[in-house]
């Protein structure tokens, strides 16, 4: 009988471009998430049911070794990782969540797949976290932060999840009653994305160096670096927002959210005119809170905090007005904060 893994996607709630420079962040699992079955297979296999695509990834009985430009890189480093020195399998891969959404469909089709390969083995969590990253950063090629993929593994319904990308420590936060986390995603991914983010880790890199410090996080002044600039004042906005969650004070996160958007226009300059329209047309509808771009930016999606009574309304009003500026739809999900892999 086939065995299922599933690993949330998640939403940073605040927190952006921070993980990299080992600062602070504050995800939840949402309940998008990915599912892989395995059965027995010959060789190492895999069957994407989004794409409809099926493909060999071993190469003489075993995993291949070079990237090939394609979805199933991803699978091939899991594999390498995971799966090597043991049975094949064929691999059934069905995700919710959106490719190129900013929602972390990669992390979660890196985390339920190794969990697939492992079948049941047991992993220390942080291990299973720490490899997966280590498969997006090194066979992949992404210089990322390990947020994405430590929240798809420790995520809990409920809260959120602050992480503490230096030390890698974390916390819950439990999240206050009364709000919907509404996603809107602009259905666009401009090209710059993947050539910004590198060059943004390396300007933080640069800066850190200019300021003397190992990392942004040790940063106390910008010395008038923009980016610097952001790092830091987006750590101390992730502490607030956690304090006012605590309390629960809807009004203080919902500026919260707001600002951390304004310096990822302007200090980061990693929105785009899409983003930038949404956060303004959630800002002027009465039952949101806050509103900011989630996830690397130049497209992808922003969350809004919602006003429960009011979510609905808010789901209909912003994508008329969408639809209205850019000519097509935007995909609206409202999520809960959920539990991560299992």
């Amino acid at each position: 009988m086939p065995n299922r893994f599933r690993a949330p996607g998640r939403v940073n709630l605040i927190g952006e471009h921070t993980d990299y420079n080992q600062g602070f962040v504050l995800p939840i699992a949402i309940d998008l998430a990915c599912t892989v079955t395995t059965e027995p297979a010959p060789e190492w296999t895999v069957t994407s049911r989004q794409f409809g695509e099926t493909c060999v990834l071993s190469e003489n009985g075993v995993p291949g070794e070079r990237k090939r430009g394609h979805w199933t890189d991803y699978v091939l480093g899991v594999v390498r990782e995971f799966g090597s020195g043991r049975p094949p399998l064929h691999l059934t891969v069905d995700s919710a969540v959106p490719v190129g959404s900013g929602l972390s469909s990669s992390a979660s089709l890196e985390v339920s797949l190794a969990l697939a390969c492992l079948e049941g083995q047991p992993i220390p969590p942080m291990e299973l976290v720490r490899r997966v990253h280590q498969v997006e950063t090194d066979f992949i090629g992404l210089p990322c932060g390990i947020m994405d993929q430590y929240i798809s593994v420790f995520g809990r319904l409920g809260h959120a999840v602050l992480i503490d990308c230096r030390s890698q420590q974390s916390h819950l936060v439990p999240l206050p009653a009364g709000v919907e986390y509404v996603v809107i995603n602009t259905m666009v991914k401009h090209a710059l994305a993947t050539s910004a983010y590198a060059t943004r880790v390396a300007e933080c890199a640069a800066d850190a160096a200019a300021l003397g410090v190992t990392s942004l996080r040790e940063a106390v002044i910008s010395g008038g670096r923009p980016r610097a600039r952001h790092i830091i004042s987006e750590n101390a906005r992730v502490l607030e927002f956690v304090a006012a969650c605590e309390r629960g004070d809807l009004a203080a996160m919902g500026q919260l959210m707001f600002a951390s958007h304004l310096s990822l226009r302007e200090d980061y300059e990693v929105s785009c005119p899409e983003l930038d329209f949404l956060v303004d047309q959630a800002a002027q509808f009465p039952g949101v809170y806050g509103a900011r771009m989630t996830g690397g930016g130049f497209g992808g999606c922003a969350i809004a905090l919602v006003n429960a009574g009011d979510a609905t309304a808010f789901e209909q009003t912003i994508t008329d007005a969408y639809q209205g500026r850019f000519g097509r739809t935007p995909g609206v999900y409202r999520v809960t904060p959920s539990d991560g892999a299992a």
